[in-house]
């Protein structure tokens, strides 16, 4: 039987309100008209929630509270007061508060608030239903993983770290190409040396020449100065370069003679520069088809592909799914001022029915706004954002967008608390759509929105909340209307 202790002075208005919402005999309610009252009665028998007034008559609401959590840490507290004001709330919430509401109380958000509270009292007195298994400090960066996958993963990292030779990663956007890039760099024999990222779908064409190989005073309009590029930045060292796939043709001859002869030349400079560089590139694309089909070059990919490591989608990876939650939530317990220990049985059966789209980054990104809506220490599943049904979604890799059933995906978001549907499909059929379309015009923003019919603008504002980029710049893309 879930016990409340309301502590507040007003000795009408909320305890009726609080006795009519839990009244027996599934509740039992205790009242205490002051912060010491309150402090006594909690001490002598701990209750399962806590209703607290901001302002007692002999003390703060918030003194209270933390000699609350000093007795007790577990028990949910939410505050209630006439205070209107946001400052004490985010004191309150950054304190540990489970919830914060004003005078009057609605009685219908009294019982959600409380009944949700008793949930979390309950889960956090159970017994663990996941717990740490390590005692190992959670290391940033870590590659984390026992499945036969990335077992084979961590053999080819052994393989190839003491070899000077490229290395092409390949994978879904989010598996962790980045990380696999540092360990075959922290085991090789140049890990005394610099290790520069670089995201070649992030820049624009002319830029990312410039980014790679520098460019020479008054080379283009705005270069003022020489510049250096990765390339020499990063000699007796290892250069990675992300999504690889996105490099834009005319660049790759050059790329291609920088891995054969280890030279290059600036923008707009004649001199040739030599340089000691190991190349570890990633892709989420089939750069083996793309290259059959004339997309992308076939000597290059083959200079690229020399060691070839696949990274497998968090969906494939049998067991980890558990083995990763635990990892980071245990990491981001210090940055995000938590305590959780335990993760829920139903929490894991939803984060393992869900397809992970956006693999190990969206299971981050999920994981951190469910700690953010926590309290206490268990990952209930209320805490958890809504995750799409779309489960066809998963492949952000729209090579194979023809094969997505988009009556599946109707029918899968077909429920009784559904919402959003017309959003949900329209913006998957817009990602397949504009994704296929720029992939056709190389990356032509103007010639994309001339074949979908509508505004170079539109197209721009969509790909934005889409989260698409191209590798041709802005400029480019206007030249084209001259």
């Amino acid at each position: 039987m879930p016990h409340l202790l309301l502590i507040d002075d007003d000795q009408a208005i909320l305890p009726q309100q609080v006795r009519a919402a839990f009244s027996g005999p599934t509740h039992t309610v205790e009242i205490a008209c002051s912060g010491a009252a309150g402090l006594a009665k909690f001490a002598a028998r701990t209750p399962d929630a806590v209703l607290l007034d901001l302002r007692l008559p002999d003390q703060s609401g918030l003194d209270v509270y933390m000699k609350i959590r000093s007795i007790d840490r577990r028990v949910p507290v939410v505050f209630v007061t006439m205070t209107q004001g946001a400052d004490n709330a985010i004191e309150a919430m950054k304190l540990g508060a489970f919830d914060y509401l004003f005078k009057p109380v609605d009685l219908k958000q009294l019982q959600q608030v409380v009944s949700d509270a008793f949930v979390v009292s309950a889960k956090m007195r159970e017994p663990a239903i996941v717990a740490d298994t390590t005692d190992d400090p959670p290391v940033d960066g870590a590659l984390v993983g026992n499945c036969s996958l990335m077992r084979e993963v961590y053999k080819s990292i052994g393989r190839v770290s003491a070899q000077n030779v490229p290395v092409l990663i390949s994978g879904e956007s989010g598996t962790g190409k980045e990380l696999v890039a540092r360990a075959i760099y922290q085991h090789s024999d140049r890990n005394e040396g610099p290790f520069l990222a670089l995201n070649c779908a992030a820049i624009p064409e002319q830029l990312l020449e410039s980014e790679l190989f520098g460019h020479e005073k008054g080379a283009f309009t705005g270069a003022d100065r020489r510049r250096i590029g990765k390339f020499e930045q990063v000699n007796g060292g290892t250069l990675f370069l992300d999504e690889i796939g996105d490099m834009p043709l005319g660049l790759q001859a050059k790329m291609l003679r920088v891995i054969q002869e280890q030279q290059f030349e600036r923008v707009g400079g004649n001199e040739t520069i030599r340089t000691d560089v190991r190349l570890i590139a990633a892709t989420h694309r089939d750069l083996k088809t793309w290259s059959n089909d004339g997309r992308y070059r076939a000597d290059l990919y083959y200079r690229l592909s020399v060691f070839m490591i696949e990274l497998p989608a968090l969906r494939d990876r049998e067991n980890d799914l558990e083995l990763l939650v635990r990892h980071f939530v245990k990491r981001m317990n210090p940055e995000l001022a938590r305590e959780i220990r335990h993760i829920d049985s139903q929490t894991l059966e939803i984060l393992r029915a869900y397809n992970w789209p956006g693999n190990i980054r969206e299971l981050q990104s999920v994981l951190k706004q469910a700690m953010l809506h926590s309290s206490g220490d268990v990952l209930l599943p209320s805490f958890l954002p809504k995750l799409d049904a779309i489960e066809e979604s998963s492949n952000h890799d729209t090579d194979n967008a023809s094969s997505v059933n988009f009556e599946k995906i109707i029918a899968s978001l077909l429920r009784p608390d559904a919402a959003d549907i017309y959003d949900i499909v329209h913006r998957q059929l817009d990602l397949i759509l504009l994704k296929q379309v720029l992939d056709f015009t190389d990356g032509n923003q103007h010639q994309a929105a001339k074949i979908l019919g509508i505004s170079r603008q539109t197209l721009r504002v969509r790909m934005r909340e889409l989260g698409l980029s191209v590798t041709q710049s802005v400029e480019q893309n206007e030249a084209a209307d001259v």
